[in-house]
C-alpha cells in the first residue's frame, strides 16, 4: 500500500468561508453603543484613570463627556463594523485583531457608560489586571481543550479538571507548605484525570461526551464531599495554602499601564504566558505538531504514514489536563488563596465556548478568554459604581457574552474532522 504524505498545507483548504453573520454582530453592536450609551446614556463626565501610585510614571487621568465620548466610539465601531462587510462581501474573512480591537471599544464605552459621575471614575490597571488574572482558568482550559480537540478527543471534562486542580493545589499547598509543589501535585492529579478520559475514549471506545459529562459530576460530588466532610473540619491546616507572591519584573513592570498589568504578576500568570506561544509553535510550526493536526483531522491517513493514532491521542489529551490542572491551581493559590466548593463555577463549560470562538487556534483562543475575564471582573466592578443596575444582571453577563460570541463571532467554524470520532486501527 502506498504511503499518503501529510504536508503542512494540507488542512489549511478546509478552514470555514466568511459569511455575514460577524459582521451583521459588530453592526448591531455598534448600533446598541451608540444609541443606548450614546444618545440615550447618562448625563455627565467619566474620568480612566491610567496609573495608579505604585507607577513610577504617572499618566494623568482622561476626563470627558460620557454621551460624547460613547457617540464618538460608537461611530469608530461602525466604521469598523462596515469594513467588515465589506470584505465579507469581496468573500473574505474580518481579522480576528480587528475584531479584538472592536471588543475593546466595546468595553470602553460599556466602562465609561456605567461609571458617569463615580467619584472614583474607571480604574483601568484594576480592571485589566483583573481581567488577565480571570481570565487565566478559562485560558489554560482552552489551551486544554485545543490540544484535546486537535487529536479527535472532545474534552468535554475541563471543568472537572479545572475542580480537581483546585482542589489538589490548595490542599497539597497547605499541608506541604510549598506551593510550588501543590502547583504540580495539581497538575499530577488533573492528568491523572486526563488519563481516565482518554483511555476510555480511545482504548474502550465509550462516548467522549458521556465521559466527560459523567467526569464532571464525579469531581463535583467528591470534592464536595471532601470540603464537607474534611476541609471544614480543620481549614486552617488543609485548607489556607496562601497566594503565591507576586513578581514585578526589572524594567519591563515599570512601563505605564501595561508593566502593572502584564510584568506584575504571580507565576501562574507568567507560565500562561511562556504555555500559549510555544503551544501555538508546536502545533503550526513542528513537525510534532502536523503529526498531532493529522491524527484530529484524518486518523486514517495518520496511521498509514506511520503515526500512532491511540499513542498521539493518549498523550495529548493527558497533557492536556495538567495545563487545565495548572489552570484550577490559578484559581487557588493563584489567585484566590483557598479551595470553595465548586468554585470553577462553570468556567470550564465557558472554555469550551472559548476554544470554538477562537476556532481552535491558542492565540485566538485566549483573546476570546480575556474578553470572558473582562465580564467575570464587571459583575464585581459593576456592583461597586452603578449599584443601581441589578446584581442578577450582571451576574448573567458573562454567560450572555458566552452566547452572543458563539452564535455571532463563530459563524460556521469547522472543527477537526475527526473530533469525536473514535478510531479503530484497520
Amino acid at each position: 500500500m502506498s504511503k499518503i504524505e501529510v504536508t503542512p498545507g494540507m488542512f489549511s483548504k478546509l478552514e470555514s468561508k466568511p459569511t455575514l453573520k460577524t459582521p451583521i454582530t459588530l453592526l448591531l453592536s455598534a448600533l446598541v453603543v451608540i444609541a443606548f450609551f450614546g444618545f440615550l446614556g447618562k448625563p455627565g463626565d467619566v474620568s480612566f484613570v491610567w496609573s495608579d501610585k505604585r507607577e513610577a510614571i504617572q499618566l494623568p487621568a482622561f476626563t470627558v463627556n460620557s454621551m460624547l465620548f460613547c457617540t464618538v466610539v460608537g461611530v469608530v465601531l461602525l466604521l469598523i463594523a462596515a469594513f467588515s462587510i465589506y470584505r465579507s462581501v469581496h468573500a473574505k474573512k474580518t481579522p480576528v485583531w480587528l475584531i479584538a480591537i472592536f471588543g475593546f471599544g466595546v468595553m470602553m464605552a460599556l466602562l465609561g457608560w456605567l461609571a458617569t459621575g463615580a467619584v472614583q471614575g474607571v480604574q483601568m490597571i484594576f480592571i485589566l489586571s483583573n481581567t488577565l488574572v480571570l481570565a487565566i482558568p478559562l485560558i489554560l482550559g482552552g489551551m486544554a481543550g485545543v490540544m484535546s480537540e486537535r487529536v479527535g478527543v472532545v474534552n468535554i471534562a475541563i471543568e472537572g479538571q479545572l475542580l480537581t486542580g483546585a482542589f489538589v493545589s490548595a490542599v497539597v499547598g497547605t499541608m506541604t507548605g510549598n506551593l510550588y509543589v501543590g502547583m504540580v501535585a495539581a497538575m499530577v492529579a488533573a492528568g491523572v484525570l486526563s488519563m481516565v478520559l482518554a483511555s476510555l475514549a480511545i482504548k474502550y471506545l465509550v462516548e467522549q461526551i458521556i465521559i466527560g459529562v459523567l467526569l464532571n459530576v464525579l469531581v463535583i460530588g467528591i470534592t464536595n464531599f471532601l470540603h464537607s466532610a474534611w476541609l471544614d473540619n480543620d481549614s486552617s491546616h488543609l485548607n489556607y495554602p496562601g497566594t503565591f507572591d507576586k513578581i514585578a519584573l526589572p524594567l519591563l513592570s515599570d512601563i505605564p499601564v501595561l508593566g502593572q498589568v502584564l510584568f506584575n504578576n504571580r507565576i501562574t500568570v507568567y507560565l500562561m504566558f511562556i504555555i500559549v506561544p510555544v503551544l501555538w509553535f508546536i502545533l503550526f510550526r513542528t513537525k510534532l505538531g502536523l503529526r498531532a493536526r493529522a491524527v484530529g483531522e484524518h486518523p486514517l491517513a495518520a496511521d498509514t504514514v506511520g503515526i500512532n493514532v491511540a499513542k498521539t491521542r493518549f498523550w495529548w489529551v493527558t497533557l492536556g489536563g495538567m495545563v487545565a490542572g495548572l489552570g484550577g491551581a490559578a484559581l487557588t493559590i493563584g489567585n484566590v488563596g483557598s479551595f470553595g466548593r465548586e468554585m470553577s463555577a462553570g468556567q470550564g463549560f465557558i472554555a469550551l465556548a472559548v476554544v470554538i470562538l477562537g476556532r481552535w487556534q491558542p492565540i485566538y483562543v485566549t483573546l476570546a478568554a480575556l474578553l470572558f475575564g473582562f465580564t467575570i471582573i464587571l459583575r464585581v466592578w459593576a456592583n461597586q459604581v452603578s449599584p443601581g443596575i441589578p446584581v442578577d444582571f450582571i451576574t448573567m453577563v458573562p454567560y450572555l457574552v458566552t452566547l452572543v460570541a458563539v452564535a455571532g463571532f463563530a459563524g460556521k467554524v469547522r472543527p477537526p474532522a475527526a473530533s469525536g470520532q473514535p478510531y479503530i486501527k484497520g
